[in-house]
């Protein structure tokens, strides 16, 4: 007998601001099963959940196209509240919980059990006392069947990462009408005997009637516990499997498969010199949600390094730990000379440059005109744009407008002219800008951290084409990180994946999308990786 769907989503579609991030996509999951949703970051995942719970995201930006049907009938679902009302929760990647509350309050928290006392009886309702008794006998059956054994009268603060992802998880099934349960990356943190008991929590969820989606690039999870497998790209839903009926390779092939265009560059030769500028040894980064355990990585003169990896698996604290923006510890050394780490100045005065991830909150002055963001940083660690007198310094005006404009012109920035706010430039022409004031430091190594994000088609192509040609006309070194693996492929030479904090393994822009995919959820060794001769 065929089991009732809990949930129908058909023909979902999605833009934002003109562009199409969901394009037709259906999905179907069935009471007690386990449905894994699978893709790469940008895929659509985070999108279509953001459909399913009424995240004010997508009302706020033209709402959607296409049907979801809950419980056999159409849903409407304006809010998260009414989500959690209708029976779907979530156990988000994020923990939501508060420190300083017990673990049972923490699970009851807006739906605690009250009882009448004196004064309630007297004075009304509202004045009732909490029942913890009953709070924690039911938060204890929770925690029993999410499969943690820690008593329920135990504060959150201090406890294990593990823990509080256990507790997040009894939280949601403890909500009584629960019939859908969606798991955002639920592994991410937890060790790997913490992985299996949570695995098992979700067999004995799926046992009691309960649906799950589970989110997770970790395949081998997947053909552990899921019964149907649906695989997003670009957008798209590009493939359904029964676990049954596919293996690892297959599934990695078809979340990473895409055509990719190659931009031709002379670099190959270059790296196969192996001169090394850069030696990264035991490198530590303590970034939040970007954490780098041990990084060990050469970087040859004159190449383009692509740095790749899923969200959350420290691709982005590599760059950020050694230009010193997070405490990291390790060794990094540049031609032979060690560079000192937690030393912003001290790392750009050695010829190294950063174009940040976070280009308006760190990588430019959003109030201040486009000549002043060029020259700041060589005005302060190069002393250049300066007039000196005797007795103080004052910025030289002319150099300073002459240095923009040449910039403005060699890499065609969009814009009224020197002295416009960046503020009022698009995405692209303020990325260009960034990559203006790195290189007006003269560096002999870029970082430059995902150089496209929240930039349109066009303007992602002229960034891409700037960064190989600072790379072929000036030998310049460029380490790019970012979650687009085609347009890493498209320009670099080598692209080393990380996974869980380290390195997974460095592939060729031509190795298959399968060797990709299974690099990407941490399966370094079912990728038959040819080492680096």
């Amino acid at each position: 007998m065929q089991k009732a769907d809990v949930l129908e989503m058909k023909n979902i579609e999605k833009e934002y601001f003109g562009n199409k991030v969901l394009k037709n996509v259906s999905l179907k999951i069935r009471r007690g099963e386990i449905h894994a949703l699978l893709g790469e970051n940008g895929a659509g995942k985070s999108t279509l959940m953001n459909i399913l719970f009424g995240m004010p995201v997508i009302h706020n930006t033209g709402g959607f196209k296409g049907q979801v049907l809950f419980q056999g009938k159409e849903a409407h679902i304006k809010s998260p509240m009414e989500a959690m009302k209708s029976g779907i929760g979530m156990v988000h990647q994020e923990f939501m919980l508060i420190p300083g509350f017990t673990i049972s309050e923490n699970i009851k928290l807006n739906r605690e059990i009250t009882r009448h006392n004196l004064v309630s009886r007297l004075l009304g309702g509202s004045l009732k006392s909490l029942d913890y008794k009953a709070m924690d006998s039911e938060s204890r059956e929770a925690l029993n069947t999410a499969g943690l054994n820690v008593e329920e009268y135990v504060k959150v603060e201090g406890l294990p990462v593990g823990y509080m992802q256990f507790i997040e998880i009894a939280r949601e099934i403890d909500k009584k009408n629960i019939s859908l349960l969606v798991f955002d990356e639920p592994t991410a943190v937890l060790t790997e005997s913490e992985a299996e008991k949570l695995m098992e929590a979700m067999e004995r969820l799926a046992s009691k009637g309960i649906a799950i989606i589970f989110i997770t690039h970790r395949l081998d999870e997947v053909m552990k516990v899921a019964d149907e497998i649906t695989i997003l790209r670009d957008g798209e839903v590009v493939a359904a499997r029964k676990s049954s009926e596919t293996n690892i390779l297959e599934l990695a092939e078809l979340m990473v498969g895409r055509k990719i265009e190659r931009t031709e560059t002379d670099g190959i030769s270059k790296v196969e010199k192996k001169d090394i500028i850069l030696k990264i040894e035991n490198l530590k980064v303590n970034m939040p949600g970007e954490r780098v355990r041990d990084i060990n990585l050469d970087i040859y003169k004159g190449e383009i390094l692509g740095i790749g990896g899923l969200a959350g698996q420290g691709k982005i604290g590599i760059a950020n730990g050694i230009m010193g923006l997070f405490q990291s510890s390790g060794k990094v050394t540049m031609e032979g000379k060690e560079i000192p780490l937690n030393n912003p100045q001290e790392v750009l005065k050695q010829g190294i440059a950063f174009v940040s991830e976070d280009r308006r909150g760190v990588g430019l002055l959003l109030e201040d005109s486009i000549e002043n963001n060029i020259a700041i940083t060589s005005m302060c660690i190069n002393n250049a744009f300066l007039k000196n007198y005797l007795l103080f310094t004052q910025s030289n005006r002319r150099k300073i407008r002459e240095h923009a404009l040449k910039m403005i012109k060699d890499l065609d920035i969009r814009c009224t002219g020197p002295h416009q706010e960046v503020k009022r430039l698009s995405g692209g022409n303020q990325q260009k800008v960034s990559i203006a004031r790195a290189l007006t430091l003269k560096p002999k190594i870029l970082f430059v951290s995902e150089p496209t994000r929240g930039i349109d088609v066009g303007a992602k192509k002229l960034v891409l084409d700037l960064l190989t040609a600072l790379n072929k006309e000036f030998n310049m070194t460029i380490i790019m990180t970012s979650s687009e693996l085609a347009e890493l492929r498209s320009i670099c030479e080598r692209i080393a994946i990380v996974s869980e904090g380290k390195i997974s393994g460095i592939l060729k822009p031509e190795s298959s999308d399968g060797e990709y995919g299974l690099l990407l959820s941490g399966h370094a060794a079912d990728a038959l990786i040819g080492k680096e001769e």
